[in-house]
């Protein structure tokens, strides 16, 4: 299976379109399109998975920088995702303690 990103997505793409858009290289296993927690806004971006590798990598080769929407798409192999550090509820992951006047 290959996990592929999809990106520079129109904010009214739509799974389908991407899963049809792919579907003509090879089976689809999910599809997702990334959206913005607070406001279920698309955040540009998502994720195709494909069941056959080499299936994928053609896919990939077709389908990078064809037009979806009037933008032109950017797609390669998704990179395992980088874990970052937590932020805390005040956006920030900082220290408040030692000198700060309240």
């Amino acid at each position: 299976m290959i996990n592929i990103y999809v990106g520079n997505l129109s904010y009214q793409a739509t799974e389908q379109e991407l899963r049809e858009m792919f579907a003509s290289h090879g089976e689809v296993g999910n599809v997702t399109i990334i959206k913005d927690r607070d406001s279920g806004r698309s955040k540009g971006f998502g994720f195709v998975e494909m069941n056959d590798n080499s299936a994928g990598l053609r896919a990939i080769d077709a389908l990078n920088g064809k037009d979806l929407g009037g933008r032109p798409l950017k797609i390669n192999e998704a990179r395992p995702r980088e874990e970052r550090p937590r932020r805390d509820r005040f956006g920030g992951g900082r220290s408040f303690g030692g000198g700060g006047n309240w």
